[in-house]
């Protein structure tokens, strides 16, 4: 029996969720009434079959990265692409980038098919964006995403060259080698983020401290990328101290991804605590509920 995504306006009337096994997208476009159906259209048909590309190329996904390549699919190459800059440094996959890579290419159907004033196309939290001249974009930061915490807002202007948003850290989806609550990067695409949070991410860290527990990653998933690689299940408490070592290993590798031009910002969270590299001041939220208008979760 052939499997069909699920396609539907949302409750709203405005955005559009499209989920297909593990990808689950919510998209907006703003602009006439005619470009956002031809828009929407365009997203429904690029992303029908999506999944099954992916599939056809896992085996090569989940392989520890290399210069050359032989990947065929667009957002396969894109995947690879995006992680390629990291190679020399250690184990990376192209699937770090794959969230991000997938909404990048739903929001380039989208922007080939109509002219928008805005669109975003949000793969939980990871997020490919376009803005418009006089255009703007506001995130919601949590401090920890896993549960109710401190909102912080980020605002993404036209004039920036921020068009990627992306979050990693051990309360996400994904296995973490860190023990970030959250790591979100802007940069100039989305898999560009998707890629340099995950590396953040993992940078993030304590190596041996008895209060991290960790464990081989193919024990918790048989199929992950990972293999036996140990990855963070839980954190028992922190000095200060040992908090703002922490901190400060991922900020110093975000530093340098900073320098070499391929992130525009990071915002590094773990226990309450923020450190924000290369980007424009965050505002906490006070006086109303939700100032956001996406609320961003690893």
């Amino acid at each position: 029996m052939t499997r069909l995504p699920q396609i539907a306006l949302l409750s709203d009337g405005r955005r559009l969720h499209l989920q297909d096994g593990p990808i689950d997208l919510v998209v907006e476009a703003r602009g006439t009434a005619d470009a956002v159906r031809a828009a929407y259209e365009a997203a429904a048909e690029r992303f029908t079959g999506l999944l099954d590309e992916l599939c056809a190329e896992l085996p090569e996904l989940r392989t520890a990265v290399e210069e050359r390549t032989s990947l065929k699919g667009v957002v396969a190459r894109r995947m690879h692409a995006a992680v390629t800059p990291y190679a020399a440094d250690g184990f990376i996959t192209p699937m770090a980038a794959v969230a991000g890579s997938v909404a990048e290419e739903i929001l380039g159907a989208m922007l080939n098919a109509a002219a928008l004033d805005r669109a975003y196309v949000n793969n939980g939290g990871d997020i490919a964006l376009h803005l418009g001249e006089g255009e703007h974009f506001s995130v919601g930061l949590m401090d920890r995403p896993d549960r109710d915490g401190v909102m912080r807002t980020i605002r993404v202007d036209v004039d920036d060259p921020v068009r990627g948003i992306a979050t990693s850290g051990r309360h996400g989806r994904s296995f973490s080698l860190g023990i970030a609550d959250a790591v979100t990067v802007l940069a100039g695409s989305a898999s560009q983020a998707d890629a340099a949070a995950t590396i953040i991410a993992n940078a993030v860290d304590l190596p041996g401290h008895p209060a991290i527990i960790r464990k081989p990653a193919n024990e918790l998933q048989p199929d992950t990328d990972l293999g036996a690689r140990l990855v963070t299940r839980d954190v028992s408490e922190l000095s200060q101290d040992e908090i703002a070592t922490a901190l400060e290993s991922g900020a110093e590798c975000a530093r340098q991804l900073f320098d070499r031009g391929l992130i525009e910002g990071a915002v590094l969270q773990l226990c309450g605590d923020m450190l924000v590299i290369g980007t424009k001041d965050i505002e906490p939220q006070r006086s109303r509920p939700l100032v956001a208008e996406n609320a961003v979760h690893a």
